[in-house]
Formats: C-alpha cells, structure tokens, sequence
C-alpha cells in the first residue's frame, strides 16, 4: 500500500518563501541641503585680462648673403686663390681665367678704333681748312661746306662706335677675374685649375665658387596664419640650437613678408642674428619661442571653462540658478587658459568646470 505525505506541499511552499528574499531599501535620511551641497560646481566671474602666450616654432638660420658665382665667358681656369672655408674680403680675386681669342678680338678692336679716329681726324681737319676758306665771299660753295661737314660727323658716328666696341672686348676681358662681390666665406669650390667654365648652362653646370655672408646670419620662421595679427618688427625673440646644447640666443623681428605663402597659408618672418664669432652655421635647425601678447584685453577663462562638443564651443552661464550655454570662440590657449570670444559681459558667473552633461536650462546649485 502507497502512502501519501501530506506535508509536501507545505515543506516546498516554506523552501521557496526562503529562497526569495524580500529586499527594502534604506531610505536617504541626509537633509536636501547636503544632497544639493554634493551636486553643486565651481563657478567664477567673468573679467577682461592679458593672455601672455609663447609659440614655438622651428626656424633656419641661412647665411644673410649668398651667391653662386660663375665665369662670364667661356674660358679656361688659369689659377685659383681661394678654397673652401677661405675668408675674403669685397672685391679680392677669387680666381683667373685665361681666354686668348679674347686677347686676338681686342687687339682687333684696337686697330679698328685708331684708323676710325684717323679717319675722323682728317675730315674734321678738311671741313676746318673750307670754313676758313669760305670766310672769304665766293671761293667754297656751301654746298661743298655742307658736304664737308656731313663727312666730319659721319667719320666721328664711326669713331665713337669703335670706341664702344673696344670697350665692350675690354670690358669681356675683365671678366676673366674672379672677385668677392662681398666680405664672406667660401663654402664650396666646384673647379680646378684647368677646367673649362662659362656661364651656366654653357659651359658650367655648377658654379666655380659659393660665397656666403656669415658674420650675420637670418633666422627665417613660417608664422601660421592664426597667429600673424600678434606679430610685430622689432619684438624680441629668443631661439635655441639643439646641437649646440640647448643654448639661448636672443634676436628681434626684423622684416615680415606681408602675404601668407599660398601653399603652407603662413608667413615668413626674418630675424637678422649677429654671428661675429662665428659660433653659428648658415643650414642649423633652430626652436624658436615667440611672444604673442595681445594688444588689448579680453576675456580669459581657465581651459576647463570651455567645452567643445559636437554640437559647438560654448560655456555654461550661471542665470538665475539655472544653466545657460553659451556659444563662444576660442582663440589662444597658455598654461590652462584660454581666450574666448562671444556674447558674454564682464562679471557673468561661469562654471569653472564645465561639461555637456550640464544640460541647458536646467537648475544648477553654485559651491559656497
């Protein structure tokens, strides 16, 4: 015979109601002013003040002057008196050329210039014996005269001409020296006494001498188009030389371009940088620190003020306790502050740290 527990079923009720607890929670017993003192944000108002930023650039130091220089007629090097890392002076002899159709052309040209000036010297002589002559009535005609006159002046065209060409060989020849066109280091030599030079393109495809200016120096920097309205002659700079340990040198902007280069939207800034010891090398790589202060004062608020979501920049405005975004601006940022540009009014209450999580109109509690 099959016996039936009848307490199953209230042993399985009293297993289930164990496993199920039954949670309550605690209520919150904190006054509301401690609830809105732990949600409440740092705010400051709003004032007008001088943001001092530095930017930093790399810059090139180039040599103040340089020129390649070339032979101005086809010839032959005759003798070098410089090399490289020579230090000249203006107008010192770099090197000579020799060239002898040069010597035939203004022997040639020398000859041709005496007999138009014998030429011209006895005509001048003729016309000068007729006007004697014709002083007395009837014995030249002045048709003679007139002749007499047109052959002086047409043999002295001659002879002026020749002149010009004898000048223009000579002058030719001249160029067979090689002088300094100023004070300088040669930095390179691309000849040897024997070698066939002329012109570029014509006989050289590089040059005899590069000359380099280097007891100044330019310090040349692409300011980007941003920072250009800070940019000013004569503000002191300073620059550092990674190669030479991070030393300090100091110059001032001395010419600006006045246009943005129309590739890299910047402009070229040269600073002029004394080098008469010559510690500095046209080709080095500089950092350069440039004070960018601003004329008048604006707004400046710390970095954390400034909130740039997807939707736009903006700041949250304290008004009448509620959260208020404003759009803004920003222009320069340096050490945790930045400029801002906007709808806003000295003494306008901000919060110090803001975010988008602060919604617009919604009510906000300022830290005591």
């Amino acid at each position: 015979m099959i016996r039936t527990n009848n307490n199953i079923p209230v042993l399985f009720a009293a297993i289930l109601l164990a496993g199920c607890g039954v949670s309550q929670s605690k209520p919150d017993n904190r006054p509301a002013e401690e609830t809105v003192a732990a949600n409440a944000v740092s705010t400051f108002a709003l004032k007008k003040d001088v943001l001092s930023a530095t930017l930093r650039m790399p810059g090139e130091l180039i040599a103040f002057q340089q020129v390649d220089l070339y032979a101005k007629v086809n010839s032959f090097v005759k003798k070098l008196y410089v090399d490289v890392g020579s230090t000249v002076k203006a107008g010192q002899l770099l090197a000579t050329m020799e060239a002898p159709e040069l010597n035939a052309q203004l022997a040639g040209a020398e000859s041709r210039l005496h007999s138009q000036e014998a030429v011209y010297l006895a005509s001048k002589a003729n016309y000068d014996r007729l006007y004697q002559t014709s002083q007395t009535p009837g014995t030249v005609s002045r048709n003679d005269l007139d002749l007499a006159y047109a052959k002086q002046q047409s043999d002295f065209a001659q002879q002026e001409s020749a002149k010009a060409a004898y000048r223009e060989i000579a002058d030719t020849r001249n160029y067979l020296e090689i002088r300094a066109p100023f004070e300088g280091v040669i930095s390179s030599r691309n000849v040897s006494a024997g070698a066939y030079v002329g012109p570029s393109g014509k006989g050289s495809e590089f040059p005899l001498f590069s000359l380099q200016q280097q007891k100044k120096l330019r310090l040349v920097v692409s300011i980007p188009e941003a920072y250009t309205a800070y940019l000013a002659e004569k503000k002191a700079v300073s620059f550092t030389i990674r190669s030479m340990g991070g030393k300090e040198f100091t110059a001032v902007i001395d010419r600006l371009s006045g246009a943005l280069d129309s590739r890299l939207r910047s402009q070229r800034v040269e600073m002029d940088v004394d080098n008469s010891n010559k510690a500095l090398l046209p080709g080095m790589v500089a950092e350069v620190s440039i004070p960018l202060n601003n004329r008048d004062s604006v707004f400046v608020v710390p970095s954390t003020a400034v909130v740039s979501s997807t939707e736009k920049v903006f700041v949250v405005r304290v008004n009448n306790g509620a959260a208020e975004w404003v759009e803004v601006r920003k222009g320069r940022e340096a050490e945790g502050k930045a400029e801002i540009f906007g709808d806003l009014y000295a003494g306008d209450i901000l919060v110090e740290k803001a975010n988008d999580e602060i919604r617009n109109g919604s009510k906000i509690a300022q830290k005591k």
